[in-house]
């Protein structure tokens, strides 16, 4: 029995679309459609006080991209939901080790996430341990001041968590 790919492939094709279509179920009133013909959005029934004030701390030690733009989201996501719900976001986003030699070279996405960040009042710090053992003069680093150098990166992530009342999220 001789197979027939094209006729495979429209079966298939076929088959998947009617799936689609029959998974499309918009009886449920507070749904909507998004992205995605079979994907349903429903906005949250959140049931309790205002946010109030929200201290959140990002670290970053990799010089992994994926993952500094994860947290930029991360955060970007935290401050709106924050604002939504009546409260304020105080985040601070501190560098050491491999995550600070890329502030010498952000491609423009990144230039864009940092200044949205800072616009929402992210603070970012960087380790001047890091400064010194990699040889980078704080000034190449965009938009870092002097008032942005910690002494060490790690110090202040558990100063801060420890005294301050800050706390690293999940994926931050």
């Amino acid at each position: 029995m001789k197979r027939h790919p094209i006729l495979y492939i429209g079966v298939v094709f076929f088959l998947s679309v009617t799936s689609v279509f029959a998974a499309d179920d918009s009886s449920t009133p507070a749904s909507k459609k998004i992205r995605s013909p079979n994907v349903f959005y429903v906005k949250p029934q959140l049931q309790h006080d205002s946010f109030g004030e929200m201290k959140v701390l990002a670290v970053l030690t990799s010089d992994v991209p994926a993952e500094r733009i994860l947290k930029f989201h991360n955060l970007m996501n935290t401050a709106k939901a924050v604002e939504q719900w009546g409260g304020r976001m105080n985040a601070k986003f501190i560098l050491y080790a491999n995550g600070v030699p890329w502030l010498q070279k952000p491609n423009a996405e990144e230039k864009e996430l940092i200044d949205g960040l800072r616009v929402k009042g992210v603070q970012f710090l960087v380790c001047d341990n890091t400064l010194l053992s990699k040889d980078i003069d704080y000034h190449s680093l965009y938009g870092v001041t002097e008032k942005d150098i910690v002494p060490s990166g790690f110090a202040e992530v558990a100063y801060l968590q420890q005294f301050k009342q800050y706390v690293v999220g999940p994926g931050m």
